[in-house]
């Protein structure tokens, strides 16, 4: 949205649907919108976002608004609460490989899709361990050290 020749800049978030989504692939998205929908996180604006997928965020918004999966939303709005983190309950398989799914997109982009595709379909903690681990190399390799050490202590309890 422009307004005269300041630019407002659109905080997009997934919808209840979006996160199913994820979860599932029940729409079935092509790769890039998917990659797309991942890094909605209703922190980031249609600015970075277009930075960070520059051939598909404005269109790709678009089509993931249309399918009510991601939706504009003023930062203003209230945020519920975090809950901290010793009263929060272990997060379940799919609910970490989600995150995990998200922390690892926040970091590398579409880069990490196939790993991401791979963490999506862990059945066990088992499986997701070791591609935790992969995760954190290739986040290593692109960003470095550091951001690699933050995504493997957000996966320490695994």
């Amino acid at each position: 949205m422009t307004t005269g020749v300041f630019a407002i800049a659109t905080i997009y978030r997934k919808t209840a649907l979006g996160a199913a989504e994820v979860a599932t692939r029940a729409h079935k998205l092509a790769p890039p919108l998917r990659s797309l929908l991942i890094v909605v996180d209703g922190k980031r604006s249609d600015a970075e976002l277009r930075r960070m997928l520059p051939s598909l965020a404005h269109h790709g918004l678009q089509a993931l608004a249309e399918l009510h999966l991601v939706e504009a939303y003023n930062d203003a709005a209230p945020v519920p609460a975090p809950v901290p983190a010793a009263a929060a309950p272990a997060p379940e398989l799919p609910a970490l490989a989600c995150e995990a799914v998200i922390a690892l997109t926040d970091a590398v982009g579409p880069h990490g899709e196939a790993l991401a595709i791979r963490i999506e379909r862990a059945r066990s903690a088992d499986d997701l361990r070791p591609l935790i681990g992969l995760a954190m190399q290739v986040i290593m390799n692109m960003r470095g050290r550091a951001a690699a050490q933050a995504f493997a202590a957000r996966f320490a309890d695994l």
